[in-house]
C-alpha cells in the first residue's frame, strides 16, 4: 500500500498550493477535494466577483468618459455570466494541469481522518479508499454564515454563493452587512443598474479600514446612489410578492427584490474526524502555531479553517509554510505585513497599521497624504477620486502603514507592503525615482508629504 509523504484535504488556494510546494520539495503528495479545484476563491468567491467587478468598472468608466458616446449603455448580464464561467473553467483547468505536471495524486471525494496517518475518502464513484500518509494538511476552508433569522433560500434571500448564480439582474438589492464582500457587491450591482441598499449593524462600514478611507468610500458610494444605513439591527425578514423586507429594530421596513446576506463565514471543521484524533479547535476554528501545526504532531491546518485572516493569498502563504515544514524545513508564517484589498468602486488597498492602530500602540505618528486629483495620470484616466495616505513613525521615519483609496489601489499597495516588510522609511520611497506619468508617483508623493516635501500638493 502506498504511503504518501503528505496528504492534503481541500483543493482551494491553501490546499493546492501546499500540494505543489510539497511536490517541488520532492515529496509524494495526495490531494483530496470533494468539489472543484480552486475551492471557494476560484469558484464562488474572489475570481467570479472580480470578473464581474472588472465589467462593472469598465461600464462605469465608459459612462463617465465624455469623449465616448454610447447611448443607452447597458450591461448584458447573460454575457457577463458567460465570461465569468469561462474564466473559472480556464483557471480550474489550469490547476488540474499544474497538479498533473507536479505528479500529485488527486482524488475527488469527501475525506475524514480516521487516524492522524489515515485519511478515509468516500469517492465520487461511490467507493471508499484508505489513504496512508506521514503528514496531513487540512485546508477545508469556510462557507457563508446562514443565521436562521434570514431564512436563506438562495432564491430570494441569498448568500455570497447564491448571488453569483443569479441568472437575471434584480431591479433592487438589499445587502445585509457592510464589510468587504457586502461593499464589493454593492459597487458591482450598483454599476450594473440595480438600486442598492446596505444595512450594517456596526457604527461604520468596512470596520477594518482607516477612518479617513471609510469616510471617503462611503461618500463615493452614496454619490453613486447606494443607500447606506449603519447601526441597523434587523429583527426579522418577510417575503412577499413585492420582494424581501428587512424589519429593523427602529420600526423601519426596507424592501427590495432580492436580499444578500453577507455577515461572516463558518469554518468547515465539522465531519472531517478532528474529534477522533483530538485536534484542538476554538469556536470551530482549528488552533495552529506559527508553523501551521495543530496540537497533534504531524497534522497541520491552513486557510480559512485555521487562519487569523480569511484571505486567499494568506491561505496560499500558509500552505507553503505547512508544506515546507512537512518536508523537513523549519518555517514560520509571517503575518507582519498582509496586504488587504477591497474591490469597491473605487478600490481600497492597505498594508500595515491604520493611524488609530499606530497611535494605540504608542507611536507618535506623522502622516502624508496625496490626492488622486493632483495626479496627471489619474486625471487623464478620468479617475480623480481618492488619495494615498502614508503613516510614519515621527521619530524614525519608518513607514507604519499605507492606505490607498482609488483606481488600481489593489495593485499600488504592494510597493508599500514590500517597503514595510523591509523596514523602509518614507524617505526611502521618496528618494526612489518613480516613472512619470504613473499612478505610482502618488505613493512617492505621499511619502514625501509625510515629512513635508511633497512637490505637487500644497
Amino acid at each position: 500500500m502506498t504511503m504518501y509523504d503528505v496528504g492534503i484535504i481541500g483543493g482551494g488556494p491553501g490546499g493546492y498550493v501546499a500540494a505543489i510546494r510539497a511536490a517541488q520539495l520532492g515529496g509524494s503528495v495526495c490531494l483530496i477535494e470533494k468539489g472543484e479545484w480552486g475551492g471557494t476563491c476560484l469558484n464562488r468567491g474572489c475570481i467570479p466577483t472580480k470578473t464581474l467587478f472588472s465589467i462593472a468598472h469598465l461600464a462605469e468608466q465608459v459612462e463617465n468618459t465624455p469623449a465616448l458616446h454610447i447611448p443607452d449603455l447597458t450591461v448584458d448580464y447573460s454575457q457577463a455570466l458567460t465570461h465569468k464561467a469561462e474564466v473559472i473553467q480556464k483557471l480550474t483547468g489550469g490547476i488540474g494541469q499544474l497538479l498533473k505536471a507536479n505528479k500529485i495524486r488527486t482524488i475527488n471525494g469527501e475525506a475524514t481522518l480516521s487516524d492522524k496517518r489515515i485519511i478515509s475518502v468516500n469517492k465520487a464513484d461511490g467507493t471508499t479508499e484508505q489513504v496512508n500518509v506521514k503528514k496531513v494538511i487540512i485546508a477545508t476552508g469556510s462557507e457563508p454564515a446562514d443565521p436562521p433569522v434570514f431564512e436563506i433560500d438562495e432564491t430570494d434571500v441569498l448568500t455570497t454563493t447564491g448571488i453569483l448564480e443569479l441568472t437575471e439582474l434584480p431591479e433592487s438589492l438589499l445587502i445585509v452587512g457592510g464589510g468587504v464582500s457586502g461593499c464589493e457587491f454593492a459597487s458591482i450591482f450598483n454599476a450594473f443598474g440595480c438600486k442598492v441598499t446596505v444595512l450594517e449593524l456596526l457604527p461604520s462600514i468596512l470596520a477594518t479600514e482607516d477612518v479617513q478611507v471609510v469616510r471617503h468610500i462611503q461618500l463615493f458610494m452614496k454619490r453613486k446612489g447606494i443607500s447606506i444605513q449603519t447601526g441597523a439591527k434587523i429583527t426579522g425578514v418577510e417575503k412577499s410578492d413585492e420582494g424581501v423586507t428587512a424589519v429593523l429594530e427602529s420600526g423601519e421596513n426596507i424592501t427590495a427584490e432580492k436580499m444578500l446576506v453577507s455577515i461572516g463565514r463558518r469554518y468547515n471543521s465539522k465531519g472531517i474526524g478532528l474529534e477522533e484524533i483530538e485536534v484542538r479547535t476554538e469556536n470551530d476554528k482549528i488552533v495552529v502555531n506559527e508553523q501551521m501545526q495543530t496540537n497533534v504532531a504531524g497534522v497541520y491546518a491552513v486557510g480559512d479553517v485555521a487562519s487569523r485572516y480569511l484571505l486567499a493569498h494568506v491561505a496560499s502563504a500558509e500552505g507553503k509554510v505547512a508544506a515546507q515544514n512537512c518536508l523537513g524545513e523549519n518555517t514560520e508564517m509571517d503575518y507582519q505585513v498582509i496586504p488587504w484589498c477591497v474591490f469597491t468602486l473605487p478600490e481600497i488597498g492597505h498594508a500595515g497599521m491604520t493611524e488609530k492602530e499606530a497611535t494605540d500602540e504608542g507611536y507618535e505618528v506623522k502622516t502624508g497624504r496625496f490626492p488622486y486629483g493632483a495626479s496627471g495620470m489619474a486625471l487623464g484616466m478620468g479617475e480623480a477620486d481618492g488619495f494615498v495616505k502614508t503613516i510614519t513613525d515621527a521619530d524614525s521615519g519608518d513607514i507604519l502603514g499605507v492606505h490607498i483609496v482609488g483606481v488600481h489601489a489593489s495593485t499600488l499597495i504592494h510597493e508599500a507592503a514590500v517597503a514595510i516588510r523591509l523596514g523602509a522609511s518614507a524617505e526611502d520611497i521618496a528618494h526612489t525615482v518613480h516613472a512619470h506619468p504613473t499612478l505610482s508617483e502618488m505613493v512617492m508623493e505621499s511619502a514625501e508629504a509625510a515629512y513635508g516635501r511633497a512637490v505637487h500638493v500644497l
